[in-house]
């Protein structure tokens, strides 16, 4: 399993179409690629006075699935991306390979 992992920061006033964008359409397009699992979309905890960061995190089950999606999906989606909010974020992009999971023991009272 691998983790595809973008990490944005937006402007702040750019922040609510952002996220409006990347719910109901950036998403969801890169979802229905059918490359990933599933997609996190979270808030990083950071007081940046210039924005807020976000991480989106997708579920990738091999190596040939991302470099795929690398290939034939990812420039024309992050085209999109650029063109619509040009000058208002910056991104970064990360694989995690992911080693193991661990899970809390169950406990008894």
């Amino acid at each position: 399993m691998l983790m595809y992992h973008v990490t944005v920061k937006v402007n702040h006033e750019k922040v609510a179409e952002w996220l409006n964008w990347m719910k109901s359409v950036h998403i969801l397009e890169v979802l229905d690629t059918g490359y990933f699992i599933k997609c996190r979309l979270s808030t990083l905890d950071t007081s940046d006075q210039d924005g807020a960061s976000f991480s989106v995190l997708y579920d990738c089950p091999s190596h040939d699935a991302l470099n795929q999606y690398m290939s034939l999906c990812a420039p024309a989606l992050q085209k999109k991306h650029i063109e619509k909010f040009a000058g208002h974020f910056v991104a970064f992009r990360t694989i995690l390979e992911v080693n193991d999971e661990f899970y809390p023991r169950n406990r008894e009272s």
